[in-house]
């Protein structure tokens, strides 16, 4: 549905009437927004939407975040909703710039958070005329976004597209009184999942969690510690450090998959995930916002926010390790500590020791999607970290430095840690550093040139260099050349004893962290020559 057809549809929202008797567009579709309890908008120029961009540069009781770029401002926009919980509108002109939104959008669907795109259309005359900055933007985004705000559960992302004339003049200054947001309840079961603990656990039952909303982790981990079962933790989850003997690695289960596996939250990084696919004979039973299996296969998932289905479960008995799944984690614990030890320079080793400095902040973002499988298998498990973000609703690549900026807009001493192809996708991030807080912020690279997660695809062995080199993309970036470019510090890390100057200060410090390829070379074959001696 239009705005500019809702006219009669909105006696239900607060101020319903004003909309009605004339009041310009622009601070109509305003008025709706801050009704909704959206009080913060990263705002993108132009023609078509300079009224509302001067509304709200003029308005007082509303947060206005600016950049030059539509796909980085709908990630901005995002990080804000994950920060704060509340609605994040990006403000867009016409034409190809909405359409910049759609990634964004997309992580926003299937990771459940309060983004609102807010695009300028040309009126509805011009549709269809090939007049400039004229495309069809009435559901551009398909069934990724709901488009009328009385069906927003206020939980995934809302597109609203308003037809407007070119607007002109000064804008007196209003006040904007951003009304209370409450998301529409999403119903659950229960019973379901009583069922999937009491039945008999025959070769097991262990648990999977994925990232987790900062609201559900208390309740996830004193649930876990009741059951004592083994549990594969993502560091987005927020509990791995704090999970102590129950945590074990998800080589344990190669070859030894259990009878049942519990996912919580966001679906897993790991491999073994995948692998579930094929694994008939493992019951899974999934507990998530976005109600969505993560599975092609049958199973069994509860749409519900995790804290609150599991306190609609009441107690529970402890289950514990039925299978010794403890037991075998113990030894490849204690293989991986050795490795580390005799390639402190590799990648893995090298990301081992980051895991402790970062320690030292106040947030940790990992971007997509070597950095967390690297964290997880590799990083420090004693110390929590006090706030982990990640963007794994559609686990894609793009806009993640610009998440991690709205994300910790506010927040001193914020570690965001990136592969190098994914930073290359957002060079034009940086671009809000000036309006965030920098002190502490340490942006890492990992820069191993390309993307060299592809490199244990078994198939990649049978290609040709050429072959190999178009799906790693290898590259030679002056990553220090963009660290002066946005007025950033800049650090080079190529080995354990470089890290003794790793501090962060009042400006962003960019760092660049480049492993020994011979060494991670060979802290890989020695994982395999592991594996197949435990095989």
């Amino acid at each position: 549905m239009r705005l500019d057809e809702r006219n009669e549809a909105v006696e239900g929202f607060p101020g319903g009437e004003s909309w009605k008797n004339g009041m310009k567009e622009e601070k109509r579709v305003l008025e709706l927004l801050l009704q909704m309890g959206c009080g913060e908008f990263v705002v993108c120029g132009g023609a078509r939407n300079a009224g509302l961009v001067a509304l709200l540069e003029a308005a007082e009781g509303v947060r206005v975040w600016r950049h030059f770029e539509e796909r980085g401002s709908a990630f901005f926009a995002l990080g804000r909703a994950k920060d704060s919980g509340f609605p994040c509108a990006v403000v867009t002109t016409s034409g190809t710039a909405v359409a910049e939104c759609l990634p964004a959008v997309v992580e926003a669907r299937y990771s459940c958070h309060p983004l609102i795109v807010l695009s300028a259309d040309r009126p509805a005359e011009f549709r269809g005329s090939g007049a400039p900055q004229v495309i069809e933007q009435e559901g551009l985004f398909g069934g990724y976004a709901t488009t009328d705000p009385e069906q927003w559960e206020g939980r995934g992302p809302l597109h609203l597209n308003v037809p407007l004339e070119e607007s002109g003049g000064a804008f007196d200054c209003w006040q904007a009184v951003v009304g209370d947001f409450a998301p529409k309840k999403i119903s659950f079961e229960v019973r379901a999942l009583r069922d999937f603990l009491e039945g008999r656990v025959f070769r097991g039952i262990v648990a999977m969690v994925g990232g987790l909303e900062l609201e559900d982790r208390e309740e996830v981990y004193y649930f876990l510690k009741d059951l004592g079962i083994p549990v594969i933790a993502d560091v987005n989850s927020g509990i791995r450090e704090a999970l102590g003997s129950l945590w074990i690695p998800e080589q344990a289960l190669i070859g030894n998959l259990p009878g049942r596996i519990l996912r919580l939250g966001e679906v897993p990084v790991g491999r073994l995930w995948r692998d579930l696919e094929a694994a008939s004979g493992t019951e899974v039973l999934s507990v998530c916002r976005n109600g969505l299996p993560g599975l092609a296969r049958e199973s069994t998932v509860i749409r519900g926010e995790v804290s609150r289905v599991l306190r609609g479960l009441g107690p529970v008995e402890t289950i514990g390790d039925v299978s010794d799944d403890f037991g075998r984690a113990r030894p490849l614990i204690a293989r991986i500590e050795e490795r580390l030890e005799a390639y402190p320079d590799s990648e893995q080793g090298l990301v081992h020791l980051l895991s402790v400095y970062a320690t030292t902040g106040e947030s940790l973002y990992l971007g997509n999607s070597l950095p967390i499988r690297e964290w997880n298998d590799f990083g420090q498990r004693e110390t929590p970290y006090a706030r982990v973000f990640a963007n794994r609703g559609a686990n894609g690549i793009d806009g993640q430095v610009s998440t991690w900026l709205g994300a910790t807009a506010e927040t001193e001493g914020a570690w965001g840690v990136f592969g190098d192809l994914t930073a290359l996708y957002d060079l034009a991030a940086p671009a809000m550093l000036p309006q965030v807080e920098q002190h502490g912020r340490v942006l890492v690279v990992v820069n191993n040139g390309g993307g060299r997660i592809f490199e244990g695809l078994p198939r990649l062995a049978r290609l040709t260099k050429r072959q190999r080199d178009a799906i790693i993309q290898p590259q030679q970036v002056d990553l220090k050349s963009w660290a002066t470019m946005w007025g950033m510090d800049y650090l080079r890390l190529t080995s354990r004893e470089d890290f003794d100057a790793l501090e962060g200060g009042a400006k962003t410090l960019l760092v660049e962290l480049v492993p020994d390829p011979d060494q991670t070379a060979h802290f890989r074959e020695s994982g395999t020559v592991l594996r197949k001696g435990r095989d």
